[in-house]
Order: structure tokens, then C-alpha cells, then sequence
């Protein structure tokens, strides 16, 4: 297929774009760019630095991707951005790359949605088949699961982790892991629940779904230490791949820590 690009274009020599590449009025592509097949550019795109755009992506006007890093320790170094297939990436959206205190590059999974203003840090890692909704945040560092869902201006704390599956509130500010399957919203965000609701959508058994809302009963809103929960949680749920990937997430978290509920005793 031929490349379709507006004459007020400016691509960069050194660009590599793809077949079907459709570039809008007003866009610019910088030298160290890769473009994938069947992408689409709408008008006045931005799209710099070491950036890879996987095949099938919609770019809408006024997105910068690949802009240097919102960092103050980031000194040019020749970091990556690579975003996977078939996202749609809305008007305003920014995503930066990695830095040198982390592993240089951050990575954007396949099908992501991004709505108008969303933005993704420095050294973060995206699963596939997100959405951002507008204004959505991460600080750097942070990793999103597959299948998460944040509302409207909700903003992650750099380091944290959104387990998959989960949904974070809109307005809200995650400062802790959020375990897979869960549900968080506030400011600071707290545990309400299970995504009951969204892995209905994606095809979760009833068993499994009841069994989920069962081990979060007794781990997140029982009594007692924390650790206490966790053990006797492990020994009654443990050995179903869905319960036992929310307590690798738990032995994994990071200095933030675990976010929790409100509604304990």
C-alpha cells in the first residue's frame, strides 16, 4: 500500500514509516522515529526521540509522543518509547520515554485506549488492552496490568502497580499497589470491591467471580495483621491460577506497599 502524507508535513529523512501510513496536515516525525503499517497520523501529531508506533494505531491531533522525559535527572540519554498495536491514542495525549535510573525505555501494549489529555511517564510499562480515561496520569515508573481501566483525572504514584483486570475511580490518586480484579477510587484511593462488572464483560466464570469476591472478603476486609490474612488466605485459595496471581502481586509489591480498604474493621 502507498503512504499518504499532507504536503505541510515534515518527516524527517531518517524516519522509517511503514506501508498505508496516512500522515495529517501540520504533523512532524523525527529522525529516530518507526512508524508500523496502517498507521494513521491525524493533523498536527507530534512524534520525536527514539518512539516505535506498532501497526493499526489512530494518532489524533496535538498528541506528543516521544518528547524528552518530564525528569530533572534526565540528561539526553537515547531512551526508547515503543507502542504496540491498534491503540487509539486521542487529542492531547502525551507518553514519554524511559530514563537512565530505570530500565530506558517505556513500553505501551496492544489495543490501548487513551482518551483526550491522558499521560504516561518516564520508565512505565502498559499492559494491553487498557483505558485511559481523559486526563488519566501515571508518574514514572509506574506498571499498569492488562485490562485496566482508570477513570477520568485519576492519577498513580510513581512506582506503584495496577494489578490487571482492576478499575481505578475517576478523581482518584493511587499511592499503593492495587491488587488484580479490584476495584479503588479517593483521594488517597482505597480497595472497594471486586471488578465484578468488567470480567463479567470479559467472560470470568460465576465460580471464579464469586470466589474472588470471597478471597477479598478475607484478605482485604477481615481483622486482624495483614499478614495474618494473607496466610490464611494462601492456604485456603491458593492453586487457582486467578487467586494465586493476586498473591504473586502481593509478594511482589514495591516500596508503596499494598493499597487497602476503608471498610475494615
Amino acid at each position: 500500500m502507498t503512504q499518504n502524507i499532507h504536503p505541510t508535513a515534515i518527516i524527517d529523512s531518517a524516519s522509517k514509516l511503514g506501508s498505508g501510513v496516512s500522515i495529517g496536515a501540520y504533523s512532524v516525525v523525527g529522525p529516530n522515529v518507526l512508524i508500523g503499517d496502517d498507521v494513521k497520523l491525524h493533523s498536527h501529531v507530534v512524534i520525536d526521540g527514539h518512539t516505535f508506533v506498532g501497526a493499526g494505531c489512530e494518532v489524533f491531533p496535538f498528541a506528543m509522543l516521544g518528547g524528552a522525559p518530564q525528569h530533572t535527572r534526565y540528561n539526553g540519554e537515547k531512551s526508547e518509547l515503543h507502542i504496540g498495536k491498534n491503540c487509539v491514542i486521542r487529542e492531547h495525549v502525551t507518553m514519554h520515554p524511559g530514563t537512565a535510573i530505570d530500565a530506558m525505555k517505556t513500553v505501551i501494549g496492544d489495543n490501548g485506549l487513551f482518551f483526550a489529555g491522558a499521560h504516561v511517564a518516564h520508565d512505565c510499562v502498559v499492559g494491553d488492552n487498557v483505558i485511559f480515561a481523559n486526563n488519566a496520569a501515571l508518574g514514572g515508573h509506574v506498571k499498569i496490568g492488562d485490562h485496566v481501566m482508570l477513570g477520568g483525572f485519576a492519577a498513580v504514584q510513581q512506582w506503584c502497580r495496577i494489578g490487571a483486570h482492576a478499575m481505578i475511580g475517576a478523581h482518584s490518586l493511587v499511592d499503593a499497589d492495587v491488587i488484580p480484579f479490584a476495584i479503588a477510587a479517593g483521594n488517597r484511593a482505597t480497595l472497594s470491591g471486586i471488578n465484578v462488572i468488567g470480567l463479567e464483560r470479559r467472560g470470568f466464570s460465576p465460580e471464579i467471580i464469586t470466589g474472588l469476591r470471597d478471597l477479598f472478603r478475607n484478605l482485604i476486609l477481615g481483622g486482624g495483621l495483614f499478614a495474618t490474612r494473607l496466610a490464611a488466605a494462601q492456604k485456603r485459595f491458593s492453586g487457582t491460577a486467578e487467586y494465586d496471581s493476586v498473591f504473586e502481586f502481593i509478594s511482589t509489591a514495591g516500596r508503596n506497599g499494598v493499597c487497602q480498604s476503608y471498610k475494615r474493621p
